[in-house]
């Protein structure tokens, strides 16, 4: 039998037509991993990983995008460095005391999630992207452009999505 004709009978597949489909699907696979720079594209979770000047303080808010749920204490965030909320879709700095802000967790280069603030920076391990904690503007790395500003509001000690 060549491998051209069908394995057992009608309707089943050729040895060669099978080859193609999972060479395609591979193909597909590779592909889809090699995005663009573009923005185009469905974000994803990151998780909140710390380091000195981070804080892995999760999302107290139980992962919901309620933006008038608290998202954390005050003293959950440290002066020179920040945390991802990666399921609220916000990176939370303080570059000086008192001073919050907030920033889009996802990468401007491959749409990477960001995975920490560390060291004064907003990091995409991805490719190795660092952004300013102060106004998020690229500090080093393939980024094409700053992490985009998120509204927040600190009200007492609670701080929330605007």
């Amino acid at each position: 039998m060549s491998d051209d004709q069908q394995l057992t009978g009608p309707g089943s597949q050729t040895r060669r037509a099978l080859l193609a489909g999972a060479g395609a699907v591979g193909a597909a696979v590779v592909l889809a991993a090699c995005g663009s720079d573009d923005d185009s594209g469905a974000g994803t979770s990151a998780p909140t990983s710390g380091g000195p000047g981070a804080s892995s303080a999760g999302d107290p808010a139980g992962g919901g995008r309620d933006s008038s749920a608290p998202l954390a204490r005050t003293t959950d965030i440290p002066v020179g460095g920040g945390a991802v909320y990666a399921s609220r879709g916000v990176v939370i700095t303080q570059p000086e005391p008192g001073q919050f802000k907030g920033f889009d967790p996802i990468c401007t280069h491959q749409r990477c999630p960001v995975s920490n603030v560390d060291g004064g920076t907003i990091n995409c391990t991805c490719h190795n992207s660092r952004f300013s904690i102060t106004d998020g503007s690229v500090k080093a790395g393939p980024a094409p452009r700053p992490l985009a500003p998120k509204n927040i509001k600190v009200e007492g000690d609670q701080i929330s999505l605007a």
